[in-house]
C-alpha cells in the first residue's frame, strides 16, 4: 500500500516515506503511527487506539504519545503550532488535517482519490507450527502470506517468532521479505519456541532442522526447490544444505554469512570473551555486556533499536543456552563444500562488520561457482531499518529474486 498526502508518499510494504523527492529516515513506531493516521484518514485515531496500534495495548506514558505525535509530525515537516498535517483534537486523539489517497499495490490500481481503506496495512497473519527434526528435536516454524512465491528466512541466532513479529529490528525487515512472497521463518534448535535443549547443536543437526521445515512447508511436492536468505551462521546451513540436496535450493542471498566460524578459524580468545560476556550479561539493560553487544553487532543503530534487540536476548534463549549456541557456531565450517553449491547466490557484505568480517563474505564469492558480491555501505552487523544500507540491502534481494 502506497499513501499520498501533502508532498509525501508514504510506502507501507517498502517501509519508506519520502518529502517531495528526499527520503525521510523515521523510527518504526513513528513510521506505524504515520501509517494508522493515513488509513484512517479523514477518520480520527483515538489515544486507545493509538496504543493498541503500535504498543500492542501496553501502559505508555503521555509523554510517549506526545513525542511520537511531535516527531511524526516533524517527518512530515509540520509542528504543533502550525498542525498544517496531524491535528491534535484535545483528549480525544489526532487525525489527518489533509487529504490522503492510497494505492493498493498488490492489486496494481489506485483508488481514484478516495480514502484509503479501513483495514490495517500489516506483515500478513502469521501461523506457527512445529517440525520434528532428524533427531527427534521439535522445531518451531512459521508461514505468512498465501501467495506469491515462497521465500525461506534462516533461523539466526537471537530469534522468537511471536516477538520477532513486532520488534522495530525484524518487523520492518519481515513486512519487505513477505510483500508479494510466502514467508517460511523458524526458531534454530536451542532458541525462541524451538526446543531448548536440543541433543546436539551442530552444523549437521541444523542442517537437518532446515531440511524438516522445507519438508513440512513444501508445496507442489517435495522437489520443488525454494529460495532462501539466510543471515550470519544460517549461511553456512543453507551452504550446506544447498550441497547436499542441490534440487531443493532455487536461489540464495547470504547477508554477512561465513564459510568458517570464529573458532573455527582460530579466534579462541576472541570467542571466549564473547562467550563471557554472554554468561554474565545475556538480556540484562545497561550491562558492560549489552554495551559491547551495541558496538558490535548494531553500532550504527538507533537507542530504540539497541534495546528492542536486548529485549529479544532474553525472550530467545537464557543466558546459558545462547552461549552454547553461540559457540556450536563457532565451529561450523562449510569451506570444503563451497564448490558444490550450484545455486545462484547473492552474497552481500556490511563493510565494517565486526562480527564475521567481510572477507569471510569474499571468500564465499571467490568459491561459490554462481556467486556475485555486493558491500553494504554499514558496520553492522545487524542492518537496521534506520541505516540507509537496510534500503540497499533489500532492493539488491528483490532485483535478484525477480530474475
Amino acid at each position: 500500500m502506497i499513501y499520498r498526502f501533502a508532498d509525501v508518499e508514504l510506502d507501507v510494504a517498502r517501509h519508506r516515506l519520502t518529502r517531495g523527492d528526499a527520503d525521510v529516515h523515521v523510527e518504526p513506531q513513528v513510521f506505524d503511527l504515520i501509517t494508522a493516521l493515513a488509513r484512517v484518514a479523514p477518520n480520527l485515531l483515538s489515544y486507545d487506539a493509538m496504543i493498541a496500534e503500535i504498543w500492542g495495548g501496553r501502559i505508555v506514558s503521555d509523554a510517549t504519545l506526545s513525542a511520537r505525535v511531535s516527531a511524526a509530525r516533524t517527518a512530515l515537516g509540520d509542528n504543533g503550532r502550525a498542525q498544517a498535517i496531524i491535528r491534535t483534537v484535545p483528549r480525544r486523539g489526532v487525525q489527518m488535517a489533509v487529504p490522503v489517497t492510497g494505492m493498493d499495490t498488490g492489486m496494481g490500481t489506485d483508488t481514484g482519490g478516495q480514502t484509503a481503506p479501513q483495514t490495517g496495512v500489516q506483515v500478513p497473519r502469521q501461523v506457527i507450527r512445529f517440525a520434528r527434526s532428524q533427531d527427534g528435536t521439535s522445531i518451531a516454524y512459521a508461514t505468512s502470506g498465501d501467495e506469491g512465491p515462497t521465500l525461506v528466512r534462516g533461523g539466526h541466532w537471537i530469534s522468537h517468532l511471536e516477538h520477532d513479529w513486532d520488534n522495530p529490528v525484524w518487523r520492518p525487515l519481515l513486512t519487505r521479505l513477505n510483500a508479494g512472497r510466502r514467508l517460511i521463518r523458524f526458531d534454530p534448535r536451542g532458541s525462541g519456541l524451538s526446543d531448548r535443549t536440543p541433543p546436539s547443536m551442530g552444523l549437521d543437526a541444523s542442517v537437518a532442522d532446515l531440511h524438516a521445515v522445507l519438508d513440512v512447508t513444501a508445496q507442489g511436492g517435495s522437489q520443488t526447490p525454494v529460495d532462501v536468505i539466510a543471515v550470519s551462521q544460517s549461511a553456512p546451513v543453507a551452504l550446506a544444505h544447498a550441497a547436499r540436496y542441490p534440487e531443493r535450493i532455487g536461489r540464495l542471498i547470504l547477508v554477512n554469512g561465513f564459510a568458517q566460524g570464529s573458532l573455527a578459524r582460530g579466534d579462541i580468545a576472541g570467542t571466549d570473551t564473547l562467550l563471557s560476556m554472554i554468561r554474565a550479561g545475556w538480556g540484562v539493560p545497561g550491562s558492560p555486556f549489552v554495551k559491547a553487544f551495541a558496538t558490535l553487532f548494531l553500532p550504527q543503530g538507533t537507542a530504540e533499536e539497541v534495546a528492542g534487540l536486548v529485549e529479544m536476548q532474553g525472550l530467545s534463549a537464557s543466558a546459558e543456552g545462547a552461549a552454547i549456541l553461540r559457540e556450536a557456531i563457532g565451529r561450523f565450517d562449510v569451506s570444503d563444500l563451497l564448490d558444490r553449491v550450484q545455486a545462484p547466490v547473492l552474497v552481500l557484505s556490511s563493510e565494517g562488520d565486526a562480527i564475521h568480517p567481510s572477507d569471510q563474505s569474499r571468500l564465499l564469492a571467490r568459491r561459490l561457482p554462481n556467486a556475485e558480491f555486493q558491500s553494504l555501505p554499514t558496520a553492522n552487523h545487524v542492518v537496521a531499518p534506520s541505516d540507509p544500507a537496510f534500503d540497499i540491502m533489500l532492493d539488491a534481494t528483490d532485483a535478484f529474486l525477480a530474475r
